[in-house]
């Protein structure tokens, strides 16, 4: 009781520090709200969002950012960034930014960590081959940032979902790193049926565009671009895909020709252009010249052939995966993987409320690079046979 007593002050505590310390334009623990009621989360002496980000940190999807791809697949360097360091280096942006903002870094840091969970094997390549075989069977598109939601909310603990903050999982939702965004502003005053309405909305509509409902949510977003744009730049490097000196003027002049001067800017133009400001935006200057680096790389790095070499092979894969295990699913294979590494650890209600299709998006959604190409070649490689088959049965 003594402890509990203690715990309790120190939590009242931290949130008085909070609320002096945090910009009136930032999201306050306090505001946390979460579809059920959940005493873990408020006891003990964390913080609302802080419990989130150790949820996140903690979940099995986030285990498996450690071998999926950013954006080069099947390459044989181990310089090469793997999306565990995206998330990693989108959260420590981003925070060092909400810092200086005064915004709530409990929060950013859950957001940013949780982000791209939904993303499948290989990348946007893999995704746009799951998409294909989602549509293929009346599912839908498939989008990392929504089946990030659903993963939260839905596969982890057994199918029980972590019960995140609404505020963390619209922050997933609404990422969009790959838009340019140059001045971004925040859509307050959501709940849990405009965050399913937004879902809905986004799955029949692609391009549509959905606004964080915090100024943290559209830090993190910005703060993606800021992780990814000199760093893909430098393993593609690595790779001999491009040199420095292909880079535009423009951006060697505004940026740098490195990542680590590249983000040192950009950083602290954002700071300088947002602070006291309801928005999370850049100057234009700068918010041209990252215009002009992202043009460069989708040219010279992300639809460059030399790096797509493997893909109609990946492609092969998730058609041949998705088939076969959708069968296995009709057929009551139990001793497939679809079973055995999936279904069988989630709850009933999964099982019931899933269609096979659904039940297999999932599946491949969540594998690493490495455990896809296991199973893979299961199905297409040949495989040794024990030196003794015992198949011979006495009378």
């Amino acid at each position: 009781m003594a402890q509990d007593h203690l715990l309790t002050g120190l939590r009242r505590r931290l949130q008085e520090q909070e609320e002096r310390r945090l910009s009136p334009l930032a999201c306050p623990s306090r505001r946390a709200l979460r579809r059920r009621s959940d005493p873990l989360a408020e006891q003990g002496h964390r913080l609302p969002f802080a419990v989130d980000a150790d949820r996140v940190l903690h979940s099995l999807a986030y285990t498996r950012y450690i071998d999926k791809t950013q954006v080069f697949s099947l390459v044989d360097n181990d310089q090469i960034s793997h999306r565990v360091l995206h998330v990693q280096l989108v959260s420590k942006i981003a925070r060092g930014l909400g810092r200086m903002l005064g915004l709530n870094e409990d929060l950013i840091e859950a957001i940013a960590l949780a982000h791209d969970l939904g993303h499948p094997p290989f990348g946007h390549d893999g995704e746009r081959f799951l998409s294909a075989k989602c549509l293929e069977h009346g599912l839908g598109p498939f989008m990392h940032n929504l089946q990030s939601v659903h993963f939260l909310e839905r596969l982890e603990r057994g199918g029980r979902g972590l019960n995140l903050s609404l505020q963390v999982l619209d922050g997933v939702l609404t990422h969009d790193g790959e838009i340019h965004t140059v001045d971004l502003s925040p859509s307050r005053g959501k709940d849990f049926a405009t965050l399913e309405a937004q879902m809905a909305a986004k799955r029949a509509d692609p391009s549509l565009e959905l606004l964080p409902m915090t100024l943290e949510g559209c830090l993190v977003r910005v703060a993606d671009s800021i992780a990814y744009v000199g760093r893909d730049l430098e393993d593609a490097i690595v790779l001999g895909l491009v040199s420095r000196d292909m880079l535009p003027s423009e951006v060697r002049e505004v940026l740098g020709e490195s990542n680590g001067t590249i983000v040192y800017r950009l950083v602290e133009d954002v700071a300088a252009a947002s602070l006291d400001h309801d928005r999370i935006s850049f100057s234009p200057t700068v918010a041209q010249a990252l215009g002009r680096l992202k043009a460069f790389n989708l040219e010279y790095i992300y639809t460059n052939p030399a790096i797509k070499t493997e893909h109609p092979k990946i492609a092969a894969a998730f058609d041949l995966l998705f088939e076969r295990y959708l069968d296995d699913l009709r057929s009551h294979r139990l001793e497939s993987p679809v079973y055995r590494d999936f279904l069988d650890r989630l709850d009933p209600a999964y099982k019931d409320e899933t269609p096979p299709g659904g039940v297999v998006r999932d599946f491949l959604a969540g594998m690493t690079d490495e455990f896809f190409l296991k199973r893979h070649a299961e199905l297409v490689s040949p495989r040794r046979l024990p030196g003794q088959l015992n198949t011979v049965h006495s009378t």
